[in-house]
């Protein structure tokens, strides 16, 4: 059904760009879902952008997700054990950053373009609080590996592909470790090396059954849901002895 769908709603950007241009937006995109749902054994999901554009020209899409303040802290040896010691606290950091093209970003646009949409991970805004000059670079480079092992920012863009002038479409893969939240998916239409349309559609990242239930309650009873835990965890431990001693 879903496949179906998609063909359906390309057919009918295909009409759309079949109208006077006068009449038309310079582009149209979409997801073919705007909802990805997690539930238990969630191994992440492949999300398909597609749209159609007035005439040729290249894409950039840029996903990110909520931001939040996040800090980074750096280990150091002390009498032999590693402890947490100096740290820096980054304020608007995406949950998620992902980034895709129909070429090579440095082939469509200038960087000081790139730098003011925040397209590549080097032009991501995230604000330092009250930073040590020079330490700054060491922990925004910190920051961005720890976000790209978890598979939450891409090192390098996915590749937008054009069904002759108008139709493109390019699949984003949403890693297993996505926080939920609202993303936002910004597609831009560049010519010439500058942005001549864009457009933004959302994708909501939201735990559904039980998962989802577990989840609300820690959330919402922070203290009975460790008391709970705490019991599970000396329930299960007795089993194991009783089990043990049985053998």
């Amino acid at each position: 059904m879903k496949s179906l769908g998609l063909i359906l709603a390309l057919a009918l950007l295909g009409l759309a760009g079949l109208r006077p241009a006068v009449a038309q937006a310079p582009l149209i995109a979409d997801l073919d879902d705007h909802l990805i749902a997690i539930t238990t054994g969630f191994a992440g999901a492949d999300v398909l952008l597609f749209g159609t554009t007035d005439g040729p020209g290249d894409v950039i899409v840029v996903v990110r997700g909520p931001t939040s303040d996040v800090d980074v802290l750096r280990k150091e040896r002390v009498g032999g054990i590693w402890i947490n010691r100096k740290g820096l606290s980054f304020q608007n950091v995406p949950a998620v950053y992902m980034l895709a093209a129909s070429k090579p970003l440095e082939e469509l646009l200038p960087e000081d373009q790139r730098s003011y949409y925040q397209m590549g991970i080097g032009n991501v805004r995230m604000v330092p609080v009250s930073p040590d000059d020079t330490d700054v670079k060491t922990f925004t480079e910190a920051l961005v590996r720890a976000k790209q092992r978890n598979g939450l920012f891409s090192d390098l863009p996915a590749r937008i592909l054009f069904i002759g002038d108008r139709l493109f479409r390019v699949n984003l893969r949403v890693p297993s470790t996505v926080p939920t939240g609202t993303y936002l998916a910004e597609v831009y239409l560049v010519r010439d090396q500058k942005v001549v349309g864009a457009q933004t559609t959302p994708l909501v990242i939201s735990k559904v059954g039980f998962g989802a239930d577990i989840y609300d309650f820690a959330h919402r009873h922070s203290s009975s849901y460790g008391v709970i835990a705490v019991l599970v965890a000396l329930f299960a431990g007795w089993m194991a002895h009783l089990a043990f001693r049985r053998r």
